[in-house]
């Protein structure tokens, strides 16, 4: 019996590092196909990404995933919970995946799956824990990774292992599978040179931020950046920055964003995700005077507000994601948009259809508005179109809107 792979990945861009843990990935589990649950335009640590979705589908596809599927923006650029769990409600959908992968600095599963035990448990001593923490005006991450430590006191085992980017979302994956009862098993990989944001370059292995940062100081055409890449995706990418679809980070949308905090009343910037405690004052307040993201996260940038938490919050003002908007993102069950497939992927495609035939498959935009009756997923579906129409403002030339209904998918 076939098996299948699922990995959640932002691919921003594919290197080799992602080469490395796909191919361990489906070494390990011995898997036949290989799904990838993608983030779009814009990432889970509030920046933009660097090619737009379908470039990055290309790349996967070309480097050994099968079937390529949007991960909905409103999950992709979420905390790490709702992003693992938006992306984990997609692969339970299809009814047909095995087993998920993940990267992670730590070796030691086990750990990560006892802080995701606790945390989907909740203990009432780790939420007075929590509680403590949070009073000190510690930012959440911080406070849960304090409480977390001194509930589980060990410290010999656990030591760094809360902390590490690719630890919390690895536990925020096992927290999902948890939380939905799921039977797809976790498959950890432990993770390769470079850290997840640094930007030293060790071998041919380097963060995805080191590489967008070797792309904003003009070294693309640099022996040192072409050995980070596959050959095909080097090749894809060095396409799209001729073109000029190559976007650096946030503060290319530097207008874009002042412009929708100056047009937000106080009651609607509060109404953002991730805004509460006041944070709104100090956003209208920064906001009238800024000139730049760079100088609004200057202002506001503390303890308590993490740069990460803040250009989220920029993205859902720009993006028009409302508190509302998230909280429906964790009721439903997200649609399946397929961006890209190989042979195996088409497969695929149809192994899902017969899985699950209730399940929203998008192949066509337009054809799905056409039919579709949830006004739930039409939501989502409309925040992805807006995201694309907004991302493309960012290129220097050929800036078009709606091509979320005339760009072809990504097919080998």
């Amino acid at each position: 019996m076939s098996k299948v792979l699922g990995i959640v990945a932002e691919y921003n861009p594919f290197h080799n590092g992602h080469l490395y843990h796909l191919m361990q990935s489906k070494k390990t589990f011995n898997a036949d196909y290989t799904i990838a649950i993608m983030g779009g335009n814009f990432s889970q640590r509030g920046d933009v990404s660097i090619v737009n979705k379908w470039a990055k589908a290309e790349m996967a596809l070309q480097n050994g995933v099968d079937l390529v599927i949007e991960l909905p923006t409103i999950y992709a650029i979420s905390s790490a919970e709702n992003f693992a769990e938006g992306a984990v409600k997609i692969l339970n959908s299809l009814k047909i995946v095995d087993a998920i992968s993940f990267g992670a600095e730590t070796e030691d599963i086990n750990a990560l799956d006892k802080a995701a035990e606790i945390l989907c448990a909740e203990p009432q001593e780790y939420k007075n824990l929590l509680a403590h923490e949070l009073s000190k005006g510690l930012s959440f991450p911080k406070a849960r990774e304090n409480a977390l430590m001194m509930y589980i006191n060990d410290v010999r085992r656990f030591a760094n292992v809360l902390s590490m980017p690719n630890n919390i979302l690895a536990i925020e994956y096992l927290k999902a599978l948890r939380k939905s009862k799921s039977n797809i098993r976790p498959v950890c990989i432990t993770r390769l040179g470079a850290g997840h944001n640094e930007l030293s370059v060790s071998k041919k292995i380097a963060s995805a931020s080191a590489l967008r940062s070797m792309i904003a100081s003009d070294k693309m055409d640099s022996l040192e950046f072409k050995r980070l890449l596959p050959a095909s995706s080097y090749s894809i990418l060095f396409e799209e920055y001729k073109r000029g679809h190559i976007i650096k980070d946030i503060t290319c949308y530097d207008k874009e964003i002042l412009y929708s905090l100056r047009k937000m009343s106080t009651s609607e910037l509060a109404n953002l995700p991730d805004v509460s405690e006041g944070l709104e004052f100090s956003i209208r307040q920064a906001a009238s005077s800024c000139n730049s993201v760079v100088e609004l996260l200057n202002i506001l940038n503390s303890k308590r507000y993490t740069k990460t938490r803040l250009q989220r919050t920029f993205l859902y003002s720009m993006l028009g994601i409302t508190k509302e908007d998230m909280e429906l993102s964790k009721t439903i069950t997200p649609y399946v948009r397929v961006l890209g497939f190989n042979e195996n992927g088409q497969k695929l495609i149809s192994k899902i259809s017969k899985a699950n035939p209730r399940l929203s498959v998008i192949t066509s935009v337009k054809k799905f508005e056409d039919t579709n009756k949830n006004k739930g997923l039409q939501t989502l579906l409309d925040k992805d179109i807006w995201a694309t129409d907004v991302y493309t403002l960012g290129y220097e030339f050929d800036s078009w809107a709606k091509l979320d209904y005339t760009h072809n998918m990504i097919t080998l």
